[in-house]
């Protein structure tokens, strides 16, 4: 760390390269903080997370039993025991309040005045944060499964949709309306995300083991439909054209949007090239995936080595994206994980369960030190903060 520091301040180091290694280093060390609590108001499951990108302050959460709570992650008290309390919340005595489960919340991406919310009652509702009122709904003819509004447009203001149907439906917040709908998938879609590096690729997974590219300006359909064989089996194959062996339930880009990566429900999770679709083979091994419905999982944000968090089971598996090696399993709940989302400004990871609690992951600033018979069981501090300093005394 010192050597980062003198090497920054001569010149000498890229100024990114010391805050990317302490991210990773950050990120190496989460464990779960027993100084911080997240309010708990769900009555059911935590099925999906989203943190506000403007600040990384607030967070919305939404739950099975139909109820959306926005959340303050700052310590406002001081305190190093503290409580992440619920602002407010659209509880059952809400008169817009979704009738069913809540699947997917998310932020409007450019400021915290507004967000969405889509649910199994097939509605999509748009919410202005300060009225807790709904600015606009779109009522669909199937259950709604997930939806997700470009984080880097500036040209369009569209909400992609999937939903029990085969059709993806793109909703235009400036019209109030579906102005497309993309065709291709033969069944329900469970997953849509758009890329955070082109304004106009989105990509789509479904239950038909397919994942397909789309350029929405296109009017001659997908782009590309992922084949984990790269084109290498015969179209005769059953398998032939599908990203994986079952279901496919869940949707990431990395940050700088050059790759995907999916999971689906034959316990694979696999990264592709989002340019050319080509499958890049890294080796996951087995991801555990019994989800009937999406799959909430998250990718870190400007670290040296990029890393994944997916949920497995009641645990969380970390893997690096890039060479598949699984580095820990974050252990907490106590029933099966739907959900987590990470939080780039400070390397925290927010979880949320079917055992209806949040739980938030933080870097540790204490390694422990093994636990046998020529050592003490007491964690000592990360030598990248220890003092450099001896006195005399030791030196002699």
């Amino acid at each position: 760390m010192l050597g980062f520091l003198s090497a920054r301040q001569t010149g000498l180091e890229d100024p990114l390269r010391l805050r990317r290694a302490e991210s990773t280093r950050r990120v190496l060390g989460l464990e779960l903080n027993k100084d911080r609590d997240v309010e708990r108001i769900h009555g059911g499951g935590i099925n999906t997370l989203d943190i506000e990108p403007v600040e990384g302050r607030y967070m919305l959460s939404g739950g099975s039993d139909g109820v959306i709570v926005l959340y303050d992650l700052e310590n406002s008290s001081r305190q190093s025991y503290y409580t992440c309390k619920a602002v407010c919340s659209i509880g059952r005595d809400h008169p817009d309040v979704h009738r069913y489960s809540v699947e997917t919340v998310q932020w409007y991406p450019h400021d915290t005045g507004m967000f969405t919310s889509s649910s199994f009652d097939k509605t999509l509702k748009v919410w202005d944060t300060n009225t807790l009122q709904t600015a606009d709904v779109f009522n669909f003819e199937e259950t709604v499964y997930s939806h997700h509004m470009s984080p880097v447009s500036t040209k369009h203001c569209l909400v992609a949709v999937g939903t029990r149907g085969p059709k993806v439906q793109l909703c235009d917040l400036k019209s109030g309306s579906c102005s497309h709908i993309l065709q291709g998938h033969r069944q329900e879609i469970l997953a849509v995300s758009w890329s955070p590096r082109y304004d106009y690729i989105l990509a789509t997974a479904s239950a038909d083991s397919r994942v397909k590219l789309w350029d929405v300006r296109r009017a001659s359909g997908y782009l590309i439909t992922l084949d984990q064989h790269n084109g290498k089996k015969s179209q005769a194959v059953e398998s032939a054209n599908t990203a994986h062996n079952g279901k496919v339930n869940g949707l990431c880009f990395t940050s700088d949007g050059l790759h995907l990566l999916t999971v689906g429900t034959d316990n694979r999770m696999r990264l592709w090239n989002s340019s050319n679709g080509e499958n890049t083979l890294v080796n996951y091994g087995k991801v555990c995936n019994n989800s009937k419905k999406g799959l909430k999982f998250t990718v870190s944000c400007g670290c040296s080595s990029e890393f994944v968090f997916v949920p497995y089971g009641s645990t969380i598996a970390v893997y690096t994206v890039y060479s598949g090696e699984q580095i820990t399993m974050l252990k907490g709940h106590y029933k099966t994980v739907d959900c987590c989302v990470f939080q780039s400004n400070f390397q925290e990871l927010y979880s949320g369960s079917r055992d209806c609690n949040i739980l938030a992951w933080v870097p540790s600033l204490y390694e422990p030190v093994p636990d046998d018979d020529e050592t003490t069981t007491k964690s000592q501090l990360n030598p990248a903060f220890e003092d450099a300093w001896s006195s005399s005394d030791e030196e002699g």
